[in-house]
């Protein structure tokens, strides 16, 4: 499977009320489960990811950067670092603004254009949707 068949299927997966998927192929197997047992590597809750209420109540006009795939948010190269890109930070196009995990893989993400950051939408650590608005920004 590619890494965007994957991403799409974990997406899939956190949309869904399943509890658990596995998914084997010669070659691959994959592993989803979600669960709130103490001590447990599944999946945070559906619950996590921001109620569309929330992405509306931001403005029509607001400029986002959004979150190419399914991960967890990280603001930081690591956790004794200063964030990449915290509020009020002006970035260079093509910058790093934050990391997403997927699957043990660290994937950067860049800002789209000469900005000033004026808000982080995600806290470290947060799980993030396809599509989910991670930082809101003004353009330089």
């Amino acid at each position: 499977m590619t890494n965007p068949e994957i991403f799409e299927l974990m997406d899939r997966f956190e949309q869904s009320s399943l509890r658990a998927l596995k998914l084997t192929k010669p070659g691959f197997s994959l592993e989803l489960e979600r669960g709130n047992t103490a001590g447990s590597a599944a999946l945070p809750a559906a619950a996590a990811v921001p109620a569309p209420q929330e992405n509306e109540k931001m403005k029509e006009d607001t400029k986002t950067i959004d979150a190419p795939l399914v991960g967890t948010f990280y603001a930081a190269p690591a956790p004794d670092q200063p964030p990449f890109a915290p509020a009020g930070t002006r970035v260079s196009k093509g910058q790093t603004v934050c990391l997403l995990e997927a699957m043990k893989m660290m994937s950067e993400v860049p800002a789209p254009c000469d900005c000033v950051i004026e808000e982080v939408l995600k806290a470290d650590g947060q799980l993030a949707a396809f599509g989910d608005p991670l930082f809101r920004y003004t353009p330089c």
